[in-house]
């Protein structure tokens, strides 16, 4: 059975085009901003977002994290699909409630099985994010993980695959997927209790780094992203 989402997209062509670039999906409701699709409130699995929504036509809707966000306190599971590469910006919406996050670079066919893979209660996450969680881990930020799932993380967020990190692990590729899922549960769950500066102390920013850009307690914060500081070069 193919899993139902919706889809909110600025753009006319990838709204229309969504459903037969990836018929695995049964596209509910495509819409161009929040707004619209919290009026409807459709029945769907995920929600699949781009985080730049606001346009000439539609200057002030909400998008980027303040989107995240309303969406997820609609109860909805948000998966991110952007063209933003920044790794804070990505991590940040993690922090946000989003439940994945697929790059719009990738393949059709490899960006429809994440997909899936949110949709059935799953977590994504870019190499960039994982790497990001995993030096929290090595600093102590985060410190729920057990030894396994801390080996099991290093290897991911060096870019091993599955098959690699098994063989490593001497455990079954099925029994490390498995890991995965529940550890990248753990890692989302405990993004979302970290504050900036924990986060900054931790990463080496600098004291206010990522206050215009980590996650508020307000829902209506527009256009982020144009006063977000970029981490410098080496961060």
């Amino acid at each position: 059975m193919r899993p139902a989402v919706a889809v909110v997209e600025d753009a006319a062509l990838m709204r229309d085009s969504f459903s037969l670039l990836m018929p695995g999906l049964d596209v509910v409701a495509a819409v161009a901003s929040v707004e619209e699709l919290m009026d409807r409130r459709p029945v769907v699995d995920v929600v699949l977002l781009d985080l730049h929504l606001a346009n000439l036509e539609q200057p002030d809707v909400r998008q980027g994290i303040a989107a995240v966000r309303a969406l997820t306190g609609c109860g909805y599971r948000v998966c991110v699909y952007s063209q933003e590469e920044r790794r804070f910006v990505l991590a940040a919406c993690v922090a946000a409630g989003a439940s994945g996050v697929v790059s719009k670079a990738l393949p059709t066919d490899r960006a429809q099985q994440l997909f899936v893979e949110v949709a059935s209660g799953g977590t994504v996450m870019p190499q960039s994010v994982v790497g990001i969680l995993e030096v929290l881990v090595r600093r102590d930020c985060i410190t729920l993980l057990s030894e396994r799932q801390r080996q099991v993380l290093h290897g991911r967020a060096r870019g091993l695959s599955y098959a690699q990190v098994a063989r490593q692990l001497f455990v079954s590729e099925s029994t490390l997927r498995g890991y995965w899922l529940d550890l990248t549960r753990s890692l989302s769950e405990s993004l979302r209790s970290l504050t900036p500066s924990e986060i900054e102390r931790a990463l080496g920013l600098a004291p206010g780094d990522l206050l215009e850009l980590w996650p508020a307690d307000a829902t209506d914060v527009k256009g982020w992203w144009r006063t977000a500081r970029k981490p410098g070069p080496g961060r």
